[in-house]
């Protein structure tokens, strides 16, 4: 099963999500009800204790990595987020040690997703989430090589479906009726990937959102930097894939 590991960024720090996290994580949740309608958050310090247990079983099973995200500028927990859904694929050129039935402790999956993302309202919309989402790629890409990255999001949360597409990913489309949302209602979802031969155009992009803006005139190495307000520079409307923006006709 893939081994736990901490992954690092200039803004955050995704660390094997543990029992001493549970504080930090219902803290980053408090009061924040209606805005996690469509995912699976802790609320209160029981729940945390809770999510964070089922999260470890899960992990023990080889279902998942949990992770802790925890923004840098801090130290504070902000959130929480896992690689999951471990596809294993046997094929003429599988290396044995790929595939879990032999080797449990060294297996690496063909395939992923990145779920159970969410963050605390002061860490959405800036490099944490941008960064995260880059960490938890490159590692799948990078140390694992999978052949894809997906992600699957409730239809009806258009916040996390805006940002995924802004990244550059794509949605693959939507399954109508898919399963149960978490308020109980059949839910329709969006499904987003990332395949290996996308990868190093989209490392680009992303790697350009999170490089950080110095003022017009300032030299590095004798190239002039050009200034935007030391702030990520967004991805242009037209990033987002068609099928995204034809969604309920109104999302962007």
């Amino acid at each position: 099963m893939p081994a736990p590991v901490t992954l690092a960024g200039r803004a955050v720090r995704l660390e094997p999500l543990a029992d001493r996290h549970a504080p930090a994580l219902a803290a980053a949740s408090a009061g924040q009800h209606e805005a996690f309608a469509f995912l699976s958050v802790p609320h209160g310090l029981e729940e945390a204790r809770t999510y964070i247990r089922q999260a470890l079983e899960e992990q023990e099973l080889g279902a998942s990595l949990p992770f802790a995200v925890v923004r840098l500028t801090d130290e504070t927990v902000v959130g929480s987020t896992r690689l999951c859904r471990f596809d294993y694929w046997r094929t003429p050129s599988s290396h044995t040690t790929r595939l879990p039935g032999e080797n449990p402790t060294t297996a690496i999956p063909c395939a992923t997703q990145i779920g159970a993302t969410w963050l605390a309202a002061d860490a959405r919309g800036g490099a944490i989430n941008t960064e995260s989402k880059y960490l938890l790629l490159t590692h799948a890409f990078e140390s694992w090589r999978v052949r894809r990255v997906a992600l699957q999001i409730d239809a009806r949360n258009i916040r996390s479906m805006t940002a995924v597409a802004r990244l550059g990913i794509t949605c693959d489309g939507i399954r109508r009726a898919h399963t149960l949302g978490r308020d109980g209602e059949v839910r329709d979802t969006a499904f987003f990937s990332v395949l290996d031969t996308e990868w190093p155009d989209l490392r680009s992009r992303i790697l350009d959102r999170l490089t950080p803006r110095m003022p017009s005139g300032v030299l590095i190495g004798g190239v002039g930097i050009h200034h935007r307000a030391g702030r990520l520079v967004e991805a242009p409307d037209n990033s987002i894939s068609p099928q995204l923006r034809q969604i309920g006709g109104s999302l962007v």
